[in-house]
């Protein structure tokens, strides 16, 4: 079968491509920009065409006719490529209908990692353990790894791990051998309009799951009733076995090794505290550029909060380069960013919000309206520009912990203008 992701540099299409490739079906794509995600494909021999304007899939298409197009959430149902495929009776489905395919045909048990916050983090700790204690694994991680790739199909394993995004309700197309829910508090105000229909869905997901483990605090938000195949931990629980720098990373490592003595009972507890231990984190989670300096995809304040704390653990002198994302996005969370979130930072620097894919009826919010609770005299208004590169060298030469956050072009400007030395 002939498969064409649109969108294929993307977190959430790229691994799929790289699980069908592996699948022994032919893969190709498009995007509209290059990316990391979309190097990762080409060095796998993956024919992927930078442009959507339609001539790219047509190209393709006559080489080797399709028989699939997967698209993201995100693609307008008037796009160049969807009309070509109706156009031509070429299947269209988003990313989950392909994912659940592969699932089903394979005869796969699903692991589904889901929750509001520390999804990736945590899907990427479960794949490095399961590797370390060589259990044959396929996986979906919605970020690049320095231990293998994002996406991948091993015809011996038994298990998939999958991150499992609520966004555009995509959790809600699988029916998981058994669910790990890291943290939930509303959001996706686009897809879940209020809190209740926020917790309806978690709710249908875990009774949609064959099993399930969380923390008793995200069990309350909920409000339902226990289930008899729910593991569910006192958020006060020890965890000193677990080595690992950050509050967060803790928690969410202690729901990994809970789900793993779980699956797998005649495994040896202390070996896999060891694989968990020694995990390396993932890229744009806490990701170490150079010495000093810190790249992370965070982008929502508790994310911001985590994170700090995190990095506080590290360094007490830690400075914080913060790119808001999406104009839309801050008119949801404007009034989450209140001094506590910020309190682990000495110093912000506060950029534009990052627009994309914005409702152009919103007044775009300024940095100053975003930050009016916070502490002025350690915040900085700034551009992504050479001002704000000599003060981040300044911080780093000085000994102070730099993090730079945000899930737009930041990322991007930090690795341009530093080298990648760890």
């Amino acid at each position: 079968m002939h498969i064409y992701f649109s969108g294929i540099g993307g977190v959430g299409i790229g691994p799929l491509a790289e699980i069908a490739f592996d699948a022994g079906h032919d893969v190709s794509g498009s995007d509209l920009h290059d990316s990391l995600m979309i190097g990762q494909l080409q060095k796998r021999g993956v024919d992927v065409l930078i442009g959507q304007d339609g001539s790219q899939i047509q190209s393709v298409h006559e080489k080797k006719p399709l028989d699939w197009l997967v698209h993201t959430a995100a693609l307008p149902d008037d796009h160049p490529e969807l009309l070509f495929a109706r156009e031509n009776s070429i299947r269209t489905s988003k990313r989950d209908e392909l994912l659940a395919d592969i699932i089903s045909t394979k005869q796969l048990r699903l692991i589904a990692i889901s929750g509001t916050h520390g999804k990736t983090t945590t899907t990427g700790m479960m794949v490095w353990a399961m590797k370390q204690l060589n259990i044959p694994i396929s996986y979906s991680v919605g970020t690049t790894l320095s231990y293998g790739p994002s996406g991948c199909f091993d015809a011996s394993s038994e298990y998939f791990v999958y991150e499992c995004d609520e966004f555009d309700r995509n959790m809600l197309h699988f029916t998981p051998y058994l669910s790990l829910i890291t943290s939930l508090e509303h959001d996706h105000v686009e897809t879940y309009p209020d809190t209740n229909d926020y917790r309806q869905a978690f709710i249908q997901f875990l009774e949609q799951s064959e099993s399930g483990v969380m923390w008793e605090k995200d069990f309350r938000f909920l409000r339902t009733d226990p289930r008899a195949n729910l593991d569910i931990f006192d958020e006060h629980v020890r965890l000193s076995d677990i080595q690992l720098a950050g509050l967060h990373v803790r928690q969410n490592a202690f729901l990994v090794l809970q789900t793993l003595t779980k699956l797998l009972p005649d495994l040896d507890q202390k070996a896999i505290l060891e694989a968990i231990n020694s995990f390396p984190g993932t890229a744009r989670r806490f990701e170490k550029i150079e010495k000093n300096l810190y790249t992370d995809y965070g982008h929502h304040p508790a994310e911001i909060a985590a994170t700090l704390q995190l990095a506080h653990e590290i360094n007490k002198e830690v400075a914080l380069v913060y790119q808001p994302h999406q104009n839309k996005r801050q008119h949801e969370v404007r009034e989450l960013y209140t001094p506590d979130v910020f309190s682990a930072a000495k110093h912000v620097y506060w950029l534009p919000t990052y627009l994309s894919r914005e409702d152009p009826s919103q007044d775009v919010l300024e940095p100053r309206q975003l930050a009016d609770q916070l502490d002025q005299s350690k915040l900085t208004y700034a551009e992504m520009n050479d001002s704000l590169e000599d003060a981040v060298k300044q911080h780093v030469s000085s000994g102070h912990l730099v993090l730079v956050m945000g899930a737009g072009d930041i990322d991007a400007w930090l690795r341009n203008t530093h080298s990648v030395d760890k």
